[in-house]
Parts: C-alpha cells; sequence; structure tokens
C-alpha cells in the first residue's frame, strides 16, 4: 500500500476511536515511515521546521486574545449592538450575529465565539421567549464568522502551509466574511418579523451615546486590530501581539472586570488549545513530507486529470470531499491534512492560490455546524437546551444561504482576489 495513503487511513482510524488529532496524525505518520524504512529523525527535523514560521506566533496571541475578551469585552460589544438595533423584531437575534462579527474580528475562533457571545446572548433569547432551538441556530451558525473573519486562526495555519502570505489570505477572506454576516443579519430580520418576536423600546440618543462611551474601548479593539493589518501598520503576528496587550490593558485597568487571579486559567486554557494547534501544524510537515515522497499528490493529480481537465468540475468536486471531511473532522486538522496532497493539483489547473485557502477554510468553517461533529452547533444547543434535531432544523436555511456564499467565492474567483490584487497596487 502507498505509504501516503497509509497516513490518511490511519489517521481516520485513529480519529474515530476518539484518540487526538495530533496523536492520530504523529502514530499514523510513524507507521508510514517504519514501512517505507525512512530514519524517524525526520519526523523531528520537519516537525521543528513546520513550527519554526514567525507567522505561526500570531495562533497563541489571538486565542489569549479572545480568552480575555470573553471575559471581559464581549459584554460591552454586545451592549453596543442591543443599543442601536434593539427596537428591531428579533433584535436579540440581530445583536448575536453583529456581535459575533466583531468578536470574531478579534478571536478568529469559531468555538470561542460561540461560547463567549452565545452564551451571553442565547440565555437572554431564552428569558423573552425566543424558541430554543433558533436561539441555538442563529448563535451557532453566526459563530463561525469567528474563522471566517480576519483575523482566521484556520486562515494562519493554511498560511504556514503553503508560504501564502497571511495578511492577503485576511484581506481575500473580507467579502465572504461580510456576505455571510449580511445573509444571516436578513435572515434574523425576517424571522424575527414572520414569529413577532419581541422587540426591546427604542433607546433615545442619549441613551446610545452613554452605551458607546461606556464601550468604545471595546468597539476600538477589532478596529485597531484589522486596520493595523489591512493599513500596513503590522503584521497580522504583530497585530495578535497588540490585541493581547490591550485587551489586558482595557480589562484589567479600564473596565476592571478581571482579576489577575482570573489571569492563570485564561492563560492556562490559551496554552492547551494553542499547543494542540501547533502540535497538529508541526506533524503535518512530516506527515506531509512522506505523503509527497509516496507520490500520492501526483497520483491524486493524474486520477483527477484523467477524469476532467474543467477547473469547474474539479472545484465542485473539491467543494463535496471538503463538505464531507468538514462533518467528520476538526477544521484546522482537516487543513493540515488536506492541504499538501491538493496543492499539486490546485497549481495544475490553475486555481488561485489564495481563493482556494478561502473557499477550503469556509468549507471547514461550515463543518463546524454539520453533525457529526459540528462542535459550534453542538456548543450552542448545549447552551440552549434544545433538541439537537430541532436545532439542526432551524439551522438548515441558514447552512443553505452559507452554501450558496460558498458556491460564489468559488466560482468568481474576484470575490477573493480583487481586494488582496487592489490594496497591493
Amino acid at each position: 500500500m502507498n505509504i501516503g495513503a497509509v497516513i490518511i487511513i490511519g489517521l481516520i482510524i485513529l480519529a474515530l476511536f476518539g484518540i487526538p488529532i495530533y496523536l492520530s496524525l504523529g502514530i499514523s505518520a510513524l507507521i508510514a515511515m517504519a514501512m517505507a524504512d525512512l530514519p524517524f529523525e525526520i519526523l523531528a527535523q520537519k516537525m521543528f521546521a513546520g513550527m519554526n514560521s514567525s507567522s505561526l506566533l500570531a495562533i497563541p496571541f489571538f486565542i489569549l486574545a479572545g480568552n480575555i475578551m470573553s471575559r471581559s469585552i464581549t459584554g460591552k460589544l454586545i451592549g453596543i449592538s442591543n443599543a442601536f438595533i434593539g427596537w428591531i423584531k428579533g433584535s436579540l437575534a440581530l445583536v448575536t450575529v453583529v456581535a459575533s462579527a466583531l468578536f470574531g474580528a478579534i478571536s478568529g475562533s469559531g468555538v470561542a465565539t460561540v461560547s463567549a457571545v452565545g452564551g451571553t446572548t442565547i440565555p437572554a433569547m431564552k428569558e423573552e421567549k425566543y424558541p430554543a432551538h433558533f436561539a441555538a441556530a442563529i448563535a451557532s451558525m453566526a459563530s463561525i464568522l469567528g474563522p471566517i473573519i480576519p483575523p482566521s486562526i484556520t486562515l494562519i495555519v493554511y498560511g504556514s502551509i503553503t508560504g501564502v502570505s497571511v495578511s492577503k489570505l485576511f484581506l481575500g477572506s473580507v467579502i465572504p466574511g461580510v456576505l455571510l454576516a449580511l445573509v444571516l443579519a436578513g435572515y434574523a430580520l425576517f424571522y424575527g418579523k414572520k414569529y413577532d418576536l419581541p422587540a426591546h423600546k427604542r433607546k433615545s440618543p442619549k441613551e446610545i451615546a452613554c452605551t458607546v462611551k461606556d464601550g468604545i474601548w471595546a468597539l476600538l479593539m477589532p478596529v485597531i486590530i484589522l486596520g493595523g493589518i489591512f493599513g500596513g501598520i503590522f503584521s497580522p503576528t504583530e497585530s495578535a501581539a497588540v490585541a493581547v496587550i490591550y485587551a489586558l490593558l482595557i480589562s484589567f485597568f479600564v473596565y476592571k472586570d478581571m482579576s489577575f487571579k482570573d489571569l492563570g486559567s485564561v492563560l492556562i486554557d490559551s496554552s492547551i488549545s494553542t499547543a494542540t494547534i501547533l502540535m497538529m501544524v508541526g506533524l503535518s510537515k512530516s506527515s506531509s513530507y512522506v505523503v509527497t515522497v509516496s507520490g500520492l499528490p501526483e497520483m491524486i493529480l493524474s486520477g483527477f486529470a484523467s477524469f476532467t481537465d474543467s477547473p469547474i468540475v474539479i472545484l465542485l468536486l473539491i467543494n463535496v470531499l471538503f463538505l464531507i471531511i468538514g462533518m467528520l473532522m476538526e477544521a484546522n486538522a482537516a487543513i493540515v491534512m488536506m492541504t499538501p496532497l491538493l496543492l499539486p493539483l490546485i497549481k495544475a489547473f490553475g486555481i488561485d492560490i489564495i481563493q482556494f485557502g478561502i473557499v477550503m477554510s469556509f468549507n471547514m468553517c461550515i463543518g463546524l455546524i454539520t453533525p457529526p461533529v459540528g462542535i459550534c452547533m453542538l456548543m450552542g444547543n448545549q447552551l440552549a437546551g434544545s433538541k439537537l434535531s430541532a436545532a439542526l432544523k432551524a439551522v438548515a436555511p441558514m447552512l443553505l444561504m452559507s452554501l450558496i456564499i460558498l458556491m460564489l467565492i468559488t466560482y468568481i474567483p474576484a470575490l477573493t482576489t480583487w481586494l488582496p490584487g487592489f490594496l497591493a497596487e
């Protein structure tokens, strides 16, 4: 059997038995190397090389910033959103979408977004007699804005594997992220009006001004991060460090709703999440080396080429593949596994590497909602205390809308390539 295929099959089997993805990847790589009589020293060498990237430093900082925010700044962002749009029917659903987009512009994580934003707005929606299944659905679906809207941890991982500029990937994901946010906001408005969901009293300009004044430091955080990256003031890695420092200063000395005692647990949680991702990235370098040596990418390329020579068909098949993988595997793990395999195919068919990365990331984010993995959907449903079947039925229209956007960014390259090209000129 091809040793590259051994890694893929071994990874899937071990993961199904509940072994953590990074361990499954490492064990599969060791087995394949033993079968090919490759020296085990390669595993450590390639693993170090995979993690020896300055762009990867952004991951622990963004995770830490998101964890700090979830304990402090999130409530301010929700309060500002509610002040402006709380008078609309179904406003809490709309607030959930807006707050998720704002939170996502800092954390880059879907799980962190559903935990921080959904953990606040889902109980509030239930208190106002929103259907529990809808509360779970809108909070879970809005949470995938976290890894779509820049900064995105999945895109940082993809950039580290391919060598593509992370800043360009962030720019390319802006339009898809905004499209999804607008579609979800529109659906929340439609649902609120159709089912006559409650609305709050319209706040006076003075009340809105007071709310904005109280939360302005929280609102400035995504502005500073994204403005700094896109304005060329600092790199994504530097922006992540700025986000942590800013979040700490605001939480400790401005809002004073976080103590030094809380910092220990925040650092531990962030360290565990960071270690898991970086181990996967490092081991992916080792496994991708073995896969490349095995000739598996060339076999896949020749197989696809013998089936069709149309980039349109290739992209459709890849999307179907990713949607299936997203149902079974965590997003970063899927990107780590599939990128080295499919990169030669993408280049051979002349598909833009930035577009491909964003299409793959968007696919994997949809996987955060779809069972059996669907971790954001499971978390949102648990927070709402709803039946999973009812929540999945409620999220179905939003999933369909996200699939339409996926097809748009797949077949209209300008949606992902125009902005990076325009700002690079």
